[in-house]
């Protein structure tokens, strides 16, 4: 089986600092832990099978499949394959304004 390196951008690393800060304010440092490593797994096991994910129901409707996401409800792992890598872009809580995370992030906007 084809094994894909996994990447996860700075931005991305950001965001689960920002989840992690989150949960232990409300929930506790091991909540916080529990989750972060959830989360790992789930983007890490890209590696193998990266196009699993879907498309971003707010990029289909731009017409837009250059990026996929999976999920650890409720959050949302935005990434994009390449060659023989998977880029791992946004890590981001699913209730948030998505739209405007997406075209901010991806796109500049």
């Amino acid at each position: 089986m084809r094994r894909y390196k996994v990447i996860v951008t700075e931005h991305a690393l950001l965001d689960l600092d920002d989840i992690a800060h989150y949960i232990t304010l409300h929930d506790g440092p091991a909540r916080a832990e529990q989750v972060g490593r959830h989360i790992e797994r789930v983007y890490s096991s890209l590696s193998a099978l990266p196009q699993r994910g879907n498309h971003p129901r707010e990029l289909l409707e731009l017409g837009n499949r250059t990026f996929r996401e999976v999920h650890f409800k409720p959050y949302r792992i935005v990434y994009r394959v390449l060659e023989r890598e998977v880029v791992v872009l946004i890590v981001a809580d699913g209730r948030r304004d998505m739209h405007a995370l997406l075209a901010r992030r991806l796109f500049g906007a």
